[in-house]
């Protein structure tokens, strides 16, 4: 069984620990800190999941998600399905923990939601190759909602605005330290309907290719995370809405929505 990694703050600070069921083994340091080769250690402490406010499980330099990576999503947003990787970038400040409010803002009339398998990156990574081995890269898989004010995606020349506003990107609440990717049922709820119904062996470019696509302009460090697309199915969310994005073998993230 894959090893599952969370995130939580206690005490003034962040730590790391791994999920046991219904309890946390607390450990030292983080699986990302290049100043411990060995990586994190356990300490004795063991937390009870029920009473542990968990966080986003990653501190990311930077999220960078892939545009229309399925076809019949690309066809519901209307333009060409396309024929590279289109990629953009969501702020570290749009990150929201599991449970958190998803913040509706008054400058949008039509936020939704992007339930989708997000990749954090475990190594450093630059200009790789298309057909590279891209497994000793991940660290681990997640779940993210890709948070969207879409009319002002459709106004805007470019999606600075639309995709980064604050609490616009939910991830978690696990970390599964698990490099398959090649047949995951993705699944969007809201108020328990269900929304989106996809699966990653119908993405239109491979992680490979993914990879080589966005190294070919930055440098992915440990802890970034890559949105891998979203399936057909998006939709509104509204005050009070309950939105769940569950990867099986991965988890579930669960965020309500709140008008500001």
């Amino acid at each position: 069984m894959a090893t599952t990694w969370v995130r939580f703050f206690d005490e003034g600070q962040y730590h790391w620990g791994q999920l046991h069921g219904d309890w946390i083994q607390v450990f030292t340091g983080s699986p990302f800190d290049p100043t411990r080769p060995c990586g994190p250690h356990p300490t004795i402490e063991r937390l009870p999941l029920a009473m542990t406010a968990l966080a986003p499980p990653c501190q990311p330099t930077k999220i960078v998600c892939v545009g229309r990576n399925y076809r019949e999503h690309a066809k519901e947003l209307g333009p060409p399905v396309p024929t590279t990787p289109l990629f953009f970038l969501k702020p570290p400040s749009s990150l929201l923990a599991p449970g958190g409010e998803i913040e509706l803002p008054p400058l949008s009339n039509q936020v939704e939601h992007e339930g989708e398998l997000g990749i954090v990156i475990g190594r450093r990574c630059r200009k790789l190759a298309a057909d590279a081995d891209v497994r000793p890269y991940i660290f681990g898989l997640t779940c993210v909602n890709d948070v969207t004010a879409r009319d002002l995606q459709n106004s805007d020349p470019q999606w600075t605005r639309a995709k980064g506003f604050d609490t616009f990107c939910p991830i978690g609440p696990v970390v599964v330290a698990s490099t398959d990717t090649s047949d995951l049922t993705i699944e969007t709820r809201v108020n328990g309907e269900l929304r989106q119904r996809g699966h990653t062996c119908d993405f239109i470019f491979s992680l490979p290719q993914v990879f080589a696509a966005i190294t070919a302009v930055m440098t992915l460090e440990p802890g970034d995370i890559i949105a891998t697309g979203t399936p057909a199915g998006v939709g509104p969310l509204r005050d009070g809405d309950m939105v769940e994005v569950s990867i099986a073998g991965v988890g579930k993230l669960v965020n309500r929505c709140r008008a500001t």
